[in-house]
């Protein structure tokens, strides 16, 4: 793939007069899993929608492997499949007609996919679209979006309504499925608030707050970047001042210091000065990073 299978550039795009993206830039490079990660309302949802051709961009550009959704629709969603937050089926097809007629629009369909996912999931083929439960719905969509192998995966909120065992399962086993299958041309975007059970596969990801990017940076580099200190003093200290965190939580004698950056530097700085009885430095989860940059905005550059 010669192009990238996302780009967007200056999208904007309101609803009325508010203005649910503003000027976002964002590059998803073939073969990697890219998080979208925002709070409810952050624009997550819009975006994905003008990718999908299903709103129209008010101004910048967005491009689906180097095409214009606009002007090829079809060629551009042959190649991607797409799991909203919110799934619904015709409600008097059962599981097995309605991945018939999923199939049927597609050029390629894996069976051995689609009876291994039904199996994994314990769906009933027979059983009526009317009667499954949110958890099952989406189950069936994830499946009608997994079986075509399709280059691109979109995915906005795909774990909503499922139980922690087949959320896991789901991750684990099905996405990383499908990326193994064709590592160097499969591409999923993923929307989630879940970003914690999506930590082992995310290669890059963008943050965006009220339609701006916040932060957009490759995971491992990120986890070398971010790091949480716990420190323990012998006696308790005055009022913390250290030049360079991004946050200092006191409590008597311990502290835990948020730092962008320099870890070494300043764990250096708090054993030439108090001589500490415990000393540690972690790597901030990926949700641990985004929960930062909510309240830290000015500070992550």
């Amino acid at each position: 793939m010669n192009h990238p299978a996302i780009e967007i550039t200056g999208l904007t795009r309101s609803y009325g007069k508010i203005e649910a993206v503003h000027d976002l830039n964002l590059t998803v490079p073939a073969g990697r899993c890219y998080g979208f990660f925002g709070r409810n309302g952050a624009g997550k949802t819009t975006t994905i929608k003008c990718l999908l051709n299903l709103l129209r961009p008010q101004s910048g550009a967005v491009r689906v492997f180097g095409l214009d959704p606009q002007k090829e629709e079809i060629a551009v969603k042959s190649r991607l499949a797409y799991v909203p937050d919110a799934v619904a089926f015709y409600p008097w097809m059962t599981v097995r007609s309605t991945l018939e007629y999923f199939a049927s629009f597609r050029a390629h369909w894996n069976r051995g996919i689609e009876d291994d996912l039904l199996r994994r999931f314990g769906l009933n083929p027979d059983q009526k679209a009317s009667t499954l439960s949110r958890g099952q719905k989406t189950q069936l969509a994830l499946i009608t979006a997994v079986c075509p192998e399709p280059e691109l995966l979109v995915l906005d909120e795909p774990t909503s309504g499922l139980d922690p065992i087949v959320r896991r399962e789901f991750i684990e086993a099905v996405i990383g499925a499908y990326q193994s299958g064709d590592p160097e041309n499969r591409t999923v975007f993923v929307s989630t608030h879940l970003i914690s059970e999506f930590e082992g596969l995310i290669d890059k990801f963008t943050i965006i707050d009220q339609g701006r990017e916040l932060l957009t940076m490759e995971a491992d580099h990120a986890r070398d970047r971010f790091k949480k200190i716990h420190v323990r003093f012998a006696e308790t200290p005055s009022k913390l001042s250290l030049i360079g965190t991004l946050r200092v939580n006191q409590k008597g004698r311990e502290a835990e210091i948020l730092v962008n950056g320099n870890s070494e530097g300043l764990m250096d700085e708090l054993r030439a000065k108090f001589q500490p009885e415990e000393l540690r430095c972690e790597a901030l989860s990926l949700e641990e990073i985004f929960v930062a940059s909510r309240t830290l905005t000015g500070k992550i550059v």
